[in-house]
């Protein structure tokens, strides 16, 4: 059955969401290196240090991006339209 088109694009949506689902998985992978245990830091506290590293590491929208189209979140052809 074909997906109804939505009536407000997620394409931009879903790569924010998913750069910053990357971000807080890479921020929890260097607290568990350093010996912390990620359910006794604050959740807000994860997400400002997420938010540090995505500013720092902007390549994760990128990566975002291929992963939103290969999940069919957005279209391949739009995805290369606006990364020109």
């Amino acid at each position: 059955m074909p997906r109804a088109k939505s009536l407000f694009p997620i394409g931009v949506s879903a790569v924010k969401v998913l750069a910053r689902s990357a971000a807080r998985n890479a921020v929890k992978d260097q607290l568990r290196g350093a010996g912390v245990r990620v359910s006794h830091v604050r959740q807000a506290d994860i997400q400002a240090q997420a938010n540090v590293y995505l500013e720092q590491h902007p390549e994760l929208y990128v990566q975002a991006r291929e992963r939103a189209v290969r999940m069919g979140l957005i279209e391949r052809a739009r995805a290369e339209q606006n990364s020109q």
